[in-house]
């Protein structure tokens, strides 16, 4: 199955020039989201994981049931303010401003082998962010993975570094 087919594409949403890469045709179809999980756990075969984290809010849809997949457990990235025990915060820049992260302060253990993943790399911003969250607990990154990359943004540029794997890239 090409999962890049089960992709809508649509055109100048949601503003004039943007190409928005909408995953809900992907989602909806039982096959594809199937296949899509399984490539995922496919690509990080042979890499030791411990945990799998995923940031808010799509990185959740794909990092639950590759964790359930591969029996490890899942920990969100949230926003600030939306995690109710004692968290730890990474700031970072924007194109226009900042905007943060943040994660339960004991939800990793030191040395643990955490695969991260979301359904979209654009410019890296958030996955840089959220690898920088597992390190300072002590977590060693052992892969970012992601359904979608935008090539033409660099985001794989910024995570430099990290083994980064995607299903579907578009160039533009």
């Amino acid at each position: 199955m090409k999962l890049k087919d089960k992709i809508r594409v649509i055109e100048n949403f949601p503003a004039e020039g943007i190409s928005f890469k909408d995953i809900t045709t992907l989602l909806k179809d039982a096959e594809a989201l199937n296949e899509c999980i399984n490539q995922m756990a496919e690509r990080f075969d042979d890499v030791k994981i411990d945990l799998i984290v995923g940031p808010e809010s799509r990185g959740f849809i794909f990092a639950t049931p590759l964790a359930y997949l591969l029996k490890t457990g899942f920990v969100p990235v949230r926003k600030p303010g939306k995690l109710p025990a004692e968290t730890i915060k990474y700031e970072y820049e924007l194109e226009y401003g900042t905007d943060s992260l943040e994660i339960h302060k004991d939800a990793i253990k030191k040395g643990q082998k955490v695969l991260i993943v979301d359904d979209l790399l654009a410019t890296g911003g958030t996955m840089y962010a959220t690898a920088k969250l597992v390190e300072k607990l002590g977590g060693e990154v052992a892969g970012l993975g992601f359904l979608i990359e935008l090539s033409d943004l660099k985001g794989r540029d910024r995570l430099k570094g990290y083994k980064v794997e995607s299903l579907i890239t578009y160039d533009k």
